[in-house]
């Protein structure tokens, strides 16, 4: 459908653009283009992750932003990670933060799973990435991440990740990518929320 609407937190969810990727480097939703909508249309927007699944065994999923009329995914990152993870066996259980998972002042693509999701047939990641105003030229701009994957070794791992772009200019491109080979398949829809 063109437009999908649900409620959530008292607003209201709109559909802007599936992403559907095959073999794909990058998933990229840029403000303008093909019908993306990443601009102060929304003070919210929402990224739902569906079964990406990488080529390469052993990935994590990344993402970095672009301010308006900047070139490169290079904004600075300040984020925080942490994670649970539960072995199939029942053997082996943790919750903790991950150091090497974070970011501080950094330049470079984030991440939003640990390391390490299995690429079997069977084998992906699940989630959402929530960004909060990043057309506001006052405030920096603030994310929130929930994934849920499987593990390349058999276990269920659920990550958790916040954090914000430090600058006032407007992000208005998002992109994503693995830090180890292709995304073989799966979809990343945006939604706008009111």
């Amino acid at each position: 459908p063109d437009a999908l609407e649900a409620t959530i937190s008292g607003g209201s969810m709109t559909f802007i653009k599936k992403l559907t990727a095959s073999s794909s480097g990058t998933l990229s939703f840029v403000d303008g283009t093909s019908d993306v909508v990443l601009d102060n249309t929304y003070k919210e927007y929402m990224f739902i992750f569906k079964d990406i699944h990488p080529a390469t065994d052993g990935a994590s999923l990344l993402f970095q932003g672009n301010a308006a009329g900047g070139s490169g995914f290079d904004e600075t990152i300040t984020s925080s990670f942490f994670r649970a993870y539960h072995a199939e066996a029942g053997n082996s259980a943790d919750l903790g933060y991950e150091t090497g998972s974070d970011a501080a002042q950094s330049t470079s693509f984030v991440r939003l799973t640990e390391e390490l999701i299995g690429n079997e047939n069977d084998e992906c990641a699940v989630g959402y990435l929530h960004l909060f105003n990043p057309s506001s030229t006052t405030f920096i701009k603030h994310f929130i991440a929930s994934l849920s994957q499987y593990h390349s070794s058999n276990f269920h791992v659920q990550s958790h990740v916040a954090g914000y772009f430090n600058t006032t200019s407007a992000i208005d491109e998002i992109q994503f990518k693995l830090n180890s080979g292709n995304i073989d398949s799966g979809t990343i829809t945006l939604y706008g929320i009111n």
